[in-house]
């Protein structure tokens, strides 16, 4: 299916140059002088190579379509994450480094959609955000909590997260599996 340009979206599986490429990072830049452009950063999926293009506004592209389907991540085995598929109850491993950095947000029995093509795994997409639990945060300054100022904490999986002031150690709270950004304070 052709689609403009425009329309490039992180995660898109387009076929160009004659290889299936997943878009990993998408920037729409309106120079000064000339047309508007899409700046795409695309891995390819057989090979792992990275290619950065620039479409023109006008362009189109071929945009394939996957097969998606909710999976249930049920554990790790030691570099493979076994999923099942929710509706035929069939299990299979997908290598660590194939789900990549948003594996830290797997949790057991966690649902993701996973895009297939002729029943192969092409993209792992988990949930917008996560709740979490805060193992260790700094202590409030006194005279910081009137501006908008955010400090460190560490959450259950380890990575650190940017919170604001008001957030202790044991308090759970909703983070971005995107770019691991604090949301809000989970809700009890």
């Amino acid at each position: 299916m052709k689609i403009n340009a425009n329309s490039i979206r992180i995660g898109n599986i387009l076929d160009h140059q004659g290889k299936l490429w997943v878009v990993t990072k998408t920037q729409h830049v309106q120079p000064g002088k000339g047309g508007a452009y899409m700046q795409v950063e695309m891995k390819a999926i057989l090979e792992g190579t990275k290619l950065h293009e620039r479409f023109r506004s006008s362009e189109s592209v071929e945009k394939i379509h996957l097969d998606e389907r909710p999976f249930q991540f049920l554990y790790k085995e030691g570099q493979f994450f076994v999923f099942m598929d929710q509706d035929t109850y069939e299990q299979f491993s997908l290598d660590e480094d194939f789900v990549g950095d948003s594996a830290v947000f797997l949790q057991d029995g966690m649902i993701v959609n996973i895009s297939l093509y002729e029943e192969r795994a092409i993209t792992v997409q988990l949930p917008d955000t996560v709740i979490l639990e805060v193992v260790e945060a700094e202590p409030v300054v006194k005279g910081q909590t009137a501006s908008s100022s955010y400090k460190p904490a560490i959450v259950s999986n380890g990575i650190k997260v940017m919170v604001p002031p008001h957030i202790e150690a044991g308090m759970k709270i909703v983070i971005h599996t995107q770019d691991a950004s604090y949301v809000e304070r989970a809700k009890s």
